[in-house]
């Protein structure tokens, strides 16, 4: 069944890989003729607080007052829901068939609200029902012929055991940083981490029915015979069970999200160590258990051992500099790259000194901070320009933001130290982002905060595709203007953490630059009403026209729901839109 998943994902993914090479060159040879004259050009001035904002005059329309892009700001107070119905203009649909398309596309892209009380968030509706159809698969396989009966305890208890032995595999697979899923597939293990986790869950919850189970036969069956259960507990079987259990749910409970935010060194430390000791106890609990404990433990030491560690991390001196903030640190480093071998490169793996690409992320180690900062491996977004093929170095940028322990003891270290030396794991992450964007008519890239480190990369590779590259000069502008960068920032000084003359050069490549007032003096900016006024400017309400909007969003997770149900509603009212969330957080 596993296989028949796998091989039906498969053959998606390189199907749409197709179909977005053939929309990628139709766009080439179609892009004059599609896009009509330039907007205005726009001009650039200072708000009342000393950031830089755009300003259209001509369209009186003005990201530095108090209402953007012609859309009302939201109402003080009000909730970020993205529940609101955007006024589009009003056309025919184009088929019964594509109404129906675009509910149902609409409702999968739908982010319902957190959970009430544990303020947990929720994925979106298509990542809820795969996971939910993958956790079906496993209450099947569960219960499948197995009868629920006192003297028949034992059978129940052994099938929860091996479906538990039998998931190792998948749980460490799924968490691999490196695994072949990705090269079949498309999704790295970014994507894969809530299935890793829903399934970590899972098996936790049979390993309890294992236990429970297998005392409740020693309470039908052995204690009768004069079996004590301090005997039943400290038989090497039971007890290496035992280990093996507690284990595992420690692991579970410090892997949820509230533990994992405070203690996130811990959780590190914890994650790794407990992972190795439970696979011992496993192993030596039961014999029919080690064929999928060692596929399970040959996963984690090739992902961990021979790529993370060997073949791509690479020690690197960066400079440090504390921004205007003074929460924030720039760390960057010039990376000496080598020649890129294509095949080997995908199949092998390779590290920063083949390059990297717009939204890719690494894992940074700073030995230096203290003794307990030398095994661990925090990740950060590279938040500069991808490099091209040929260069002799690249310069490596990383945003990174004072939080507690690693980030906190980074920004103090920093401001007594001008460099310092550095292991860096990486490149990780897919291109489903940039894709998206490069096979759209009009786009729209939505940063909150450091969300700004993903943005960056994919406008520059934007505007360094062949979607812009191969027109014409007097055909750039028309393209390029046909993308919005909204970057919401908390406070003015943030927008240190960026060279104005990056900013400066999207502009003059025709991108809009929207960076509303600081919300911790102004409130938050209506981002869903500059995403309708975009949509409407650019007149693309229909679908008919064969006119694709793209978004790309990261940021804090309220602001990826508000604009993932922004672009839900509209998709649900006829435009042709699609969105992908570049979350995050850890």
């Amino acid at each position: 069944m596993l296989l028949v998943l796998l091989t039906i994902f498969t053959v998606r993914h390189w199907t749409k890989r197709f179909q977005y090479r053939r929309r990628r060159r139709r766009l080439r040879s179609e892009a004059p003729a599609i896009h009509g004259d330039p907007p205005p050009q726009e001009q650039v001035k200072k708000g009342e607080d000393g950031v830089i904002y755009t300003d259209d005059d001509e369209n009186g329309c003005s990201s530095s007052s108090s209402t953007v892009l012609g859309i009302p700001p939201s109402p003080k107070g009000s909730l970020v829901d993205g529940e609101r119905m955007p006024l589009l203009p009003s056309r025919e649909s184009a088929s019964t068939k594509w109404r129906l398309r675009n509910k149902i596309g609409a409702f999968l892209m739908y982010q319902p609200r957190p959970i009430p009380f544990v303020n947990k968030a929720l994925p979106s509706n298509q990542a809820t029902l795969t996971v939910l159809a993958f956790l079906g698969l496993q209450v099947f396989y569960t219960f499948y012929r197995v009868p629920l009966s006192t003297p028949t305890l034992f059978v129940f208890a052994d099938r929860a055991s091996l479906l538990f032995v039998a998931n190792l595999p998948l749980l460490y697979l799924f968490a691999a940083k490196n695994q072949p899923i990705k090269l079949l597939t498309g999704y790295s293990y970014e994507s894969l981490n809530i299935v890793h986790r829903r399934l970590g869950e899972v098996m936790c919850l049979l390993a309890l029915l294992h236990s429970v189970g297998m005392v409740g036969v020693w309470y039908t069956i052995l204690r009768p015979t004069g079996f004590t259960l301090a005997r039943f507990l400290l038989s090497k079987i039971v007890l290496l069970g035992l280990g093996a259990f507690v284990a595992y749910e420690i692991l579970y409970f410090t892997s949820l999200g509230s533990f994992r935010q405070r203690f996130y060194e811990l959780f590190l430390v914890l994650h790794v160590l407990l992972q190795v000791v439970a696979l011992v106890l496993v192993w030596f609990h039961h014999h029919n258990s080690r064929p999928y404990v060692g596929v399970a433990l040959a996963i984690f030491l090739v992902d961990r051992l021979v790529y993370r560690m060997i073949l791509k991390s690479q020690a690197y001196r960066a400079s440090l500099n504390v921004t205007e903030d003074g929460g924030t640190v720039v760390l960057r480093s010039e990376i000496p790259l080598a020649q890129k071998h294509r095949f080997v490169s995908y199949i092998a793996g390779a590290g920063l000194d083949k390059g990297w690409k717009a939204t890719e992320h690494v894992f940074l180690t700073v030995p230096a901070l203290s003794h307990r900062h030398i095994i661990q491996a925090h990740p950060f977004t590279i938040a500069s320009r991808a490099p091209h093929d040929g260069e002799g170095d690249a310069g490596l940028k990383l945003i990174i933001r004072a939080q507690d322990g690693f980030s906190g003891d980074l920004v103090r270290y920093s401001r007594s130290h001008s460099s310092v030396k550095t292991r860096i794991d990486g490149p990780y992450g897919t291109q489903t982002a940039l894709q998206l964007l490069q096979q759209c008519n009009f786009n729209v890239v939505v940063a909150g905060g450091s969300g700004i480190a993903v943005a960056m990369p994919l406008l520059w590779s934007l505007c360094e595709s062949g979607k812009v590259s191969d027109l014409e000069p007097d055909d750039k502008i028309k393209l390029r203007s046909k993308t919005m960068l909204i970057w919401v920032i908390r406070h003015e000084s943030h927008i240190s953490w960026l060279d104005q003359a990056d900013l400066q050069s999207f502009r003059d490549a025709g991108i809009k630059v929207v960076i509303p007032l600081p919300t911790s003096s102004h409130g938050h900016p209506d981002v869903p009403g500059m995403i309708t006024a975009w949509v409407s400017a650019n007149d693309v309400a229909s679908s008919t026209r064969g006119l694709r909007t793209g978004v790309v969003c990261s940021g804090p997770d309220g602001m990826n729901r508000e604009v993932r149900n922004t672009c839900a509603s509209l998709l649900a009212r006829g435009l042709d839109i699609n969105i992908e969330v570049e979350k995050f957080g850890w």
